[in-house]
């Protein structure tokens, strides 16, 4: 047993075939009929803007509005209306896109500060960090020393960053070490 689909009765086009007893010798959908009005009038109000004269800008509007019309109406069909379609081109020409043109520009020494005198290198020996490690390390030294006269155990260190990094560096393999 066969099961027929209704998509024939989609495909049977509101088509007008001109007055009675007059027919067209070409098919031309309702759909058809609107959108070559539409076109027509747009391509004649660009011929006309161009200088073209009237006689040929009706003539030449003619046959760009046939060709217009066919491929609109070649994208047109009852599972994808009018309506459809230009919207589809609407969302088209607004999404967002990618963009192609690279950031900045050429590279030149136009942008680079010179200077007269070269810079001079800071004398070696200790830094700024260095000397307030060594100050941390003399001020606890003083605080240990400090409890121990008082007679009291002495604190545990502060839980640094430093010092978790240590305990989790030594930790790394697995086996913890004293």
């Amino acid at each position: 047993m066969r099961i027929r689909t209704d998509d024939e009765v989609y495909r049977v086009d509101a088509v007008w075939l001109g007055p009675p007893k007059a027919t067209f010798p070409f098919r031309a959908r309702y759909v058809a009929w609107g959108v070559g009005t539409v076109v027509f009038l747009l391509a004649l109000t660009v011929l006309r803007n161009l200088g073209v004269g009237l006689f040929w800008s009706f003539a030449w509007g003619l046959v760009a509005t046939i060709g217009l019309t066919m491929v609109i109406c070649s994208r047109i069909s009852h599972e994808r209306p009018l309506g459809a379609v230009l919207t589809m081109w609407l969302r088209e020409l607004k999404a967002p896109r990618e963009t192609t043109s690279g950031n900045g520009g050429a590279v030149s020494a136009a942008g680079v500060r010179v200077r007269a005198e070269r810079p001079h290198r800071k004398p070696r020996g200790t830094s700024d960090r260095r000397r307030a490690k060594t100050a941390r390390r003399a001020e606890e030294a003083r605080r240990k020393a400090r409890e121990a006269r008082a007679g009291r155990p002495p604190r545990p260190a502060k839980r640094t960053a430093k010092n978790v990094q240590k305990q989790r560096n030594r930790e790394a393999s697995g086996v913890r070490t004293p």
